[in-house]
């Protein structure tokens, strides 16, 4: 899965992710791309299962970009702990996505392909997303 190799801060507060994405919002490497609709977090582990699942219906004809990558540590604290004691210890790290960000690009393959992986990889994802093509947003 997909983990940072080093963080400046082993902790970091949740934050706030209003507004659309200005950055990371065009295809820049594939034909076709799966956009975020919604704002939220991915973890490494859904993008991993995405993956898994456009790799295998392309049966590994083309190519596979992941655009997000998981940069920020969540923190959880043990089962049955009471309030008090501080933050809890690290847990997993999650992408932070905003509406339009594309999440992963594919080459190589027909578009009747290419949308139904997206399809599959989608429903992996706990945001809504649609099925782009380079040039047409």
């Amino acid at each position: 899965m997909l983990l940072p190799k080093k963080l400046k801060h082993r902790k970091v507060r949740k934050g706030s992710y209003a507004g659309v994405a200005t950055r990371g919002c065009n295809v820049d490497f594939g034909e076709f791309a799966l956009k975020s609709l919604d704002r939220g977090w991915l973890t490494s582990r859904q993008i991993e299962s995405a993956r898994r699942a456009i790799t295998r219906y392309i049966k590994r004809g083309g190519k596979v970009w992941i655009r997000t990558f998981p940069h920020k540590p969540i923190t959880k604290k043990a089962a049955e702990v009471g309030m008090g004691g501080g933050k809890g210890a690290l847990d997993h790290f999650v992408a932070v996505v905003k509406p339009g960000v594309i999440i992963f690009e594919i080459s190589g393959v027909d578009e009747p392909t290419a949308a139904e992986a997206m399809r599959l990889a989608a429903r992996k994802l706990p945001l809504k997303s649609k099925f782009v093509r380079a040039g047409i947003q």
